[in-house]
Formats: C-alpha cells, structure tokens, sequence
C-alpha cells in the first residue's frame, strides 16, 4: 500500500493505469449541488492542483463526477489532463424511450471514463434496486465505462445485525453475469447509508472489517486476478478532509468516495 496523503492533496487519474499496479480512487461525487459556471470553476481549481500535485501520487486516480447537465463543459476542461471524467447515473439502455435518463452510449460520447450507480440517494429516493444497478453495471462495461458501485445498510439492517448479509447480497446482485475484460475496472464503494450527509463517519477499522468482506464477496464472483488487478473496495460516507487521511492509512481501503 502506499503512503497515505495529506488531506490537502487531490490524487491522481487514469492515463496509463498498468494492471499490474493497485490503484487507489478518489471520488467526487458534486451532487445536484453546482450550477454549470460553478462546476466549470471547481474543476478548474482541480485540474490546477492537480496538475501540481499529482506527481506525488503516482498510483491514485482522482475522477470528478458533476452533474448531467455539466458534464460536457466540465469536459472540456479536463481534457488532456490528468482528471477523470464521470458521470453520477446512468440508464442501461443506449436509447429509446426513457424521460429524463442518460445512456451509457452518450456518457461514452461525452468523455465518461466513470460512473456512480447504485448510489444510497438514488436507492433511497428513486426505489433503484439490485437488479436495476445490475443492469447498469453491465452496460456500462458493454460501452468501457468503470463502474462505481455503492452499496451499504441502513440503520435498521445494522443494528438488526444484518449488515454484512446485505451488503453481500448488494455486491452479488450488481455482478451477476459481469466479467470485466481487457483493463476495466470495477470499483465497490462501501457507503453505510445511514451516513450520508450526517457529517459522521464510521470509524476506519469498522469500514475495514466491511472492505475485507466485500472483497472476499467479489471473490465469490471473479477470478481471484481480476480482483487483485481490477477491482477496489473504496469508502463513503461523510468523508472530508478532517478524516479522508485516517481513511487511506487502511490497507484494505483503496481510496473514498466523497459527495
């Protein structure tokens, strides 16, 4: 494992990933938080320090994951540069009659090398379910986009004492028939919902008790290489620069997801 960063240091991205070499993720997930002007902005000030940065951090990606309606401004500036693009959804077909959704086949066209699905919001608010997150998984491997998936208890599963069992069931839902081929990677974001957005975090030896089944989840489901070399266990939930070091210092925590 490398290094931990500081919590000052935005890590790195994609170009020239070697599946030979664990990667570590950090996430930007900016929520329907941003106008265009102020998304244009932010990924600015990333692409900058990131630019200056990075070259400390030669084994982490940074992905930065704006809203539909900016993805292709932001884009634009993140072209050529060391920042990921991706996207915070998508739909699992590549047209059709579907309000209001985007296709992975667009995402692609847009520059999407990334994308969140399964999120606890979307989960929570929309009722998406496992076999919706499936299906998303699988077309966005179909168009060479990585997926990010998230899965997690809420409060009730926790404290019931079926935690683990669900989010096993999660990860065994959402790759069922999935095989990644040539260097796609899948990443798995632990995100206890029950979490998000309370400015609480569960502690990081907690959060590494949970990695470890889910690695051994995917294991269940992969060859045990294409896990070692293309997939990470990530966290998230009400991470932020007072704790994101605390999170990295953890072997088995391959970066974070952070809205």
């Amino acid at each position: 494992s490398s290094t931990p960063h500081s919590s000052n240091v935005i890590p790195r991205s994609t170009a020239g990933e070697s599946r030979a070499i664990m990667k570590r993720y950090i996430i930007g997930n900016w929520k329907m938080q941003l106008s265009e002007p102020e998304s244009k902005t932010l990924a600015s000030e990333v692409v900058r320090l990131w630019s200056a940065q990075g070259a400390a951090a030669k084994d982490t990606v940074v992905v930065i994951c704006p809203s539909h309606d900016a993805i292709d401004a932001v884009g634009e500036i993140v072209k050529g540069s060391t920042v990921a693009m991706g996207a915070q959804d998508t739909f699992w077909e590549d047209k059709g009659a579907f309000t209001g959704e985007i296709s992975p086949k667009i995402l692609r066209e847009l520059g999407c090398d990334y994308c969140i699905v399964g999120h606890s919001e979307r989960r929570q608010h929309l009722g998406e379910t496992d076999a919706m997150v499936n299906k998303k998984v699988v077309a966005l491997l179909r168009h060479g986009i990585n997926p990010i998936i998230c899965v997690g208890e809420t409060k009730e599963e926790r404290e019931s004492g079926r935690r683990d069992a669900v989010v096993i069931g999660q990860v065994r839902a959402a790759l069922e028939g999935v095989r990644p081929v040539g260097t796609q990677r899948i990443i798995v974001a632990y995100e206890p919902r029950w979490v998000i957005g309370s400015g609480q975090a569960v502690a990081p030896e907690d959060a590494a008790s949970t990695h470890l089944l889910i690695r051994e989840t995917l294991s269940e489901s992969l060859p045990i290489d294409i896990v070692d070399q293309q997939c990470a266990v990530i966290y998230g939930g009400s991470v932020d620069s007072k704790n994101l070091k605390r999170f990295l210092s953890v072997d088995v925590i391959h970066g974070a997801l952070i809205g």
